[in-house]
């Protein structure tokens, strides 16, 4: 009896050793890298740039279904003063002096100050902004510096430990710790960046700092968080550090980002659309649109074209491929691997390069007229009409039905107003054509409609009726 309580306290200590070895001690890689990052103060003249509170710098933009809560988190400054002052934080990647943050931190800064783990400050400039990574390079005067490491984010594993080191709430040199959640995370309106979540506290003022691998090497830059209350709730989202640095090099040797676009808008394939297409499962990025002139237009590229490669880089998911072509270099030539008609071939074509925001022009909507007379399409589910000319002239196409109801209420995916353009790569030439393609499809299989709502034009998979 005695025996095996002995057996059992004894296994009992070790248990509590193996636990007590597993539990990672943070202390020596925060003593070495914790001199490198550094608290960012702005001041900000309220005559220069002071928008309504809903419209504050870096805030999703309204209509955004998650605007409520992903949220970029410098804190937030007060208003009705001459100067404003918000905090957040950076790392130093040079030992000359070159540092980086979040562009929403210096975002209409008028100055900027650093402050360094041993209490020096220094005036810092602007090198260059980069607003679709929320990335800036700053520069201050000085030599000898602390800097990171960099790590290969690559390499991380969801569930690796991960420390983050920052200013929130202007508590300089706060550290906070967790494990990272998930990889390649897409965030609305964010196609350039695929985030590493992760669950280390993160809070206003923690914005621009460095999000820490085990081995002491930065793999990441704290950007967003996902929040109800404007606090913390378990989701943080980093920035990759090798995106950062190909950011921050650019910057540096010709003050801007470059990057490659083809000119096509995409969409998800999802297990329907797959189907309807004949490929064998649900992957790549579906072309809906192909702007006239573009990269994609001169080598070819067809609307309903699944794209499956990309300079020999695969395209998993539609969130793959702008993130792959913004990384290629523009006048670059790729071979494109597409599916198409059931079968996969390849095309070349020449990169061309993304324009900056300010000259990216959008086409306002006008009133539609009366549409011509409505034809039930029973197999459908809908209430189908030819485009009359004028309309047809009003959205740049040459051929489309307009929805005018929807009969069956299993039919969630289209509305009133939806213009249908084509039933896989075939373009709709009327009523009757439309009719003839239906007839050929067998019963109870899927259609992909490519249908354009508005300025958006996208595939819907619609199973037909089987009576």
């Amino acid at each position: 009896m005695l025996r095996n309580f002995a057996a059992v306290i004894l296994l009992g200590f070790f248990s509590i050793q193996i636990s007590a070895k597993e539990l990672p001690d943070f202390t020596e890689l925060v003593q070495k890298q914790g001199a490198a990052v550094v608290n960012i103060s702005t001041v900000q003249s309220t005559r220069n740039t002071l928008p309504p509170l809903g419209q504050m710098p870096g805030r999703p933009k309204d209509g955004d279904p998650f605007s409520e809560f992903f949220h970029r988190f410098a804190p937030p400054v007060p208003r009705g003063q001459p100067e404003l002052q918000s905090r957040g934080s950076g790392f130093i990647i040079s030992a000359d002096g070159y540092l980086l943050t979040n562009a929403h931190v210096v975002n209409g800064a008028d100055g900027i100050t650093v402050s360094l783990n041993d209490k020096r400050e220094f005036a810092a400039k602007i090198i260059g902004v980069d607003k679709r990574t929320d990335l800036a390079l700053l520069k201050i005067e000085a030599s000898g510096l602390p800097k990171v490491t960099q790590g290969n984010p690559d390499e991380l594993k969801v569930g690796e430990w991960v420390i983050a080191i920052g200013s929130p709430f202007g508590f300089d040199s706060s550290v906070t710790a967790g494990i990272v959640s998930a990889k390649g995370r897409a965030l609305p309106q964010e196609n350039y960046v695929p985030f590493i979540q992760t669950d280390a506290a993160i809070n206003p003022g923690n914005s621009g700092g460095p999000l820490f691998n085990m081995k002491g090497e930065v793999i990441g830059i704290n950007s967003q968080i996902y929040t109800r209350t404007g606090g913390f709730m378990g989701l943080s989202f980093a920035i990759p550090i090798d995106v950062a640095m190909d950011v921050a090099t650019q910057l540096r040797t010709t003050g801007k980002v470059t990057r490659g676009r083809i000119g096509v808008v995409i969409q998800e394939v999802t297990r329907d659309l797959a189907e309807s297409f004949g490929l064998s499962r649900a992957a790549g990025a579906l072309v809906s649109s192909v702007e006239k002139g573009s990269a994609a237009d001169k080598a070819g590229i067809q609307v309903s074209d699944v794209i499956l490669k990309f300079d020999g880089k695969a395209v998993t998911t539609s969130l793959d491929l702008p993130r792959i072509v913004a990384a290629t270099k523009p006048n670059s030539k790729v071979t494109v691997q597409l599916w198409r008609k059931n079968e996969s071939r390849e095309v070349s074509l020449v990169v061309g390069e993304m324009p900056d925001d300010n000259v990216v022009a959008q086409r306002s909507e006008n009133e539609k007229e009366k549409p011509n007379a409505s034809t039930n399409i029973a197999r459908l589910g809908l209430t189908l009409s030819m485009l009359n000319d004028a309309q047809k002239k009003e959205l740049g196409v040459n051929n489309g039905l307009l929805v005018e109801d929807v009969l069956n209420p299993a039919v969630n995916e289209l509305r009133r107003g939806d213009i249908i353009l084509a039933i896989g790569n075939v373009e709709i030439r009327s009523l009757d054509h439309l009719n003839e393609i239906l007839k050929q499809v067998p019963k109870g299989k899927n259609v992909a409609l490519l249908v354009r709502r508005g300025e958006q034009i996208s595939y819907v998979a619609l199973k037909l009726d089987e009576k």
